[in-house]
């Protein structure tokens, strides 16, 4: 999260919040909640997820999106679509409107539009950022810096695991019929190579959601999340007994150890009890509980 990102990232978060708390106001479940969060962060182009999304190698947004309940395990996911604002929607179709749990790439997009999402242009998701930001990780690649990437802004270099793997957005809620929900949405790593997909649409990857145990979302670089399942990891400690604030800080301990991953984890108990924990030099996150909002900037 670049400094002078802080401010947008903030007022981000404090939108998705006052969505997702007015969706349980109303009387909405937890997956209510988890997707009003999500669609304004897709919204949103200060993250990854929707428009303002990194772009794939050959200049393309690509979004993945996973929606889970903790009821009774229902899941939809989408990844590799293209023409889709809200990706986080179309999971929420799946999860709902589908005897399967997962679509990609044009299939995704086929079956959202037979329950009436509408498709954009590709270029409706693309900002100029993210064109620079690309064009100078590619110069900075052919000239032979593979350890290298930079933000978008001339001569300023961050590390590789910070700048392909930020802004994934998720959230996690708990609803007064005492259910939770989980959710992620991303456009995923800087100059990916089409196709491919990260762990934010994956169960029990980059998300997962159990009555019986929590709720969780995760960000941060895919692969490592993907190889250690890291997201029913997490969850299966605390059915084991662990509190949730133990549970995300030896999830993101076990991250590194294991395969030297960075990442951040949000994670929510049937209890109301919540934990964050992170690796990465900062992590923006909000609450919203009765007593009101939380926002804050959590940082190593």
């Amino acid at each position: 999260m670049p400094d002078d990102a802080i401010a947008a990232h903030n007022t981000g978060i404090h939108a998705a919040l006052t969505a997702g708390w007015s969706a349980l106001q109303r009387g909405g479940t937890a997956v209510d909640a988890v997707e009003a969060a999500i669609t304004v962060m897709e919204d949103d182009d200060t993250f990854d997820a929707g428009r303002g999304s990194f772009l794939t190698r050959d200049g393309r947004v690509q979004l993945d999106a996973l929606l889970m309940s903790g009821s009774d395990l229902r899941a939809g996911g989408v990844a590799c679509v293209e023409r889709l604002r809200n990706p986080i929607q179309a999971a929420r179709l799946v999860l709902e409107k589908s005897p399967h749990v997962y679509f990609v790439g044009t299939g995704a997009e086929r079956f959202a539009t037979q329950h009436g999402m509408r498709l954009v242009d590709n270029t409706e998701l693309i900002v100029p950022r993210e064109r620079q930001r690309l064009m100078d990780f590619q110069i900075a690649e052919a000239a032979g810096h593979k350890d290298t990437t930079f933000s978008g802004k001339q001569n300023e270099k961050v590390s590789p695991s910070a700048q392909e793997s930020h802004d994934t957005v998720g959230a996690v809620a708990l609803d007064q019929y005492g259910n939770l929900a989980a959710g992620t949405s991303t456009g995923g790593t800087l100059s990916k190579a089409p196709g491919r997909v990260g762990d934010s649409s994956l169960i029990g990857c980059g998300c997962y959601a159990d009555n019986l145990s929590a709720a969780v979302s995760l960000t941060g670089w895919g692969e490592p999340i993907m190889k250690l399942v890291l997201g029913k990891w997490a969850v299966d400690r605390v059915a084991a007994g662990a509190t949730p604030q133990q549970a995300a800080s030896d999830a993101i301990d076990y991250l590194y150890t294991r395969l030297g991953g960075h990442g951040g984890i949000i994670l929510l108990g049937p209890d109301g009890s919540i934990s964050l924990a992170h690796n990465t030099p900062r992590m923006s996150w909000g609450l919203a509980t009765p007593e009101g909002l939380q926002q804050g900037v959590t940082r190593n």
